[in-house]
């Protein structure tokens, strides 16, 4: 190239220009030659050889295994349940780029709504709020029925479910009455009762839930008309819950029901949640979010610790 640009009758930069090289580039080059010759001249990567956090070859393999083996979790969830069970720490980031580079990422089979404009009174503890809600779920033959749910407002978790055949007022009482049972609210001495969260419809204003309300000590706030938003986390559990149960057809409402139960105690004690720092909503509800968070931070550290000394072995 220098020779090129020695010998050509033009100037510099117009030779230069014809052969497409900029001039800035000729000129490094030329440093580069005069300092160390030819192979001076050879390119180099511009990354670094060894980069000491690089997860090595075997956890990336054992990592893609793990996903083949547990197709329904997505980067987020499978990042987590590898921390947890493999005792190892793979960030959800590089759980992407593992699966994007074994063409192991797909499309979304469908789009979930957002529970944004949550309810303004944040809670603090689990069984401060309950929120409930119906949704419309079909069997064929039968026609619909109605999914009456408890949700805890600060985990998520879900405390009680009913399927229906109406959405009265007695329907939303029993689901209340099991919650009660199940939580302990029912026997065990509380300072304050859980409030319950609704929207306006017809079955959550009836003076009949009023006077259940009132014999148990608790308290009924609803929603503002036409805002669903602020009972967000009550519908986005409904759509989460449709996507999965709803993949196959029912024909008997024992079928339905069984594999809404399923999907509860799913839900409740494997699915992460991204809201909930990726525990499960049993994780939080249960009290053991904290020391699960800490043991994960402590995996990361000797995680972390142990690439540092392969690291050091290999550049030995």
């Amino acid at each position: 190239m220098s020779r090129t640009v020695e010998a050509s009758h033009l100037p510099v930069r117009r030779t230069l220009a014809m052969l497409g090289i900029p001039s800035s580039t000729y000129y490094q080059w030329y440093a580069r030659w005069a300092d160390g010759g030819v192979d001076a001249l050879r390119d180099t990567s511009p990354r670094p050889r060894s980069v000491w956090n690089r997860i090595p070859d075997e956890i990336r393999d054992a990592f893609v295994e793990f996903a083949l083996d547990h197709e329904d979790l997505t980067p987020r969830e499978l990042a987590v349940k590898y921390t947890d069970e493999k005792r190892y720490f793979v960030s959800e980031s590089s759980a992407y780029r593992i699966l994007k580079a074994e063409d192991l990422i797909t499309a979304p089979a469908h789009v979930v709504i957002r529970a944004a404009d949550e309810f303004r009174d944040k809670t603090t503890r689990p069984t401060e709020l309950w929120q409930t809600d119906f949704t419309y779920l079909k069997v064929i033959g039968w026609g619909w029925f109605y999914l009456s749910t408890i949700l805890d407002d600060y985990s998520r978790y879900i405390i009680a479910w009913k399927l229906c055949t109406t959405m009265k007022a007695v329907d939303v009482t029993d689901t209340l009455d099991q919650a009660l049972e199940t939580s302990g609210c029912a026997h065990a001495t509380v300072v304050h009762k859980p409030r319950l969260l609704s929207d306006n419809g017809s079955s959550y204003v009836a003076a009949d839930l009023a006077d259940y309300l009132d014999t148990k000590g608790m308290d009924h706030v609803r929603g503002a008309p036409h805002h669903p938003q602020t009972q967000g986390k009550i519908e986005r559990w409904h759509q989460t819950m449709k996507n999965r149960v709803l993949l196959e057809n029912y024909y008997l409402p024992g079928d339905l029901e069984r594999q809404i139960g399923a999907f509860v105690g799913y839900y409740n004690t494997r699915r992460y949640h991204e809201s909930l720092d990726n525990l499960t909503p049993a994780d939080v509800h249960h009290g053991r979010g904290r020391t699960i968070l800490k043991m994960r931070e402590e995996i990361k550290k000797q995680t972390i610790r142990k690439r540092r000394l392969q690291h050091k072995a290999a550049a030995a």
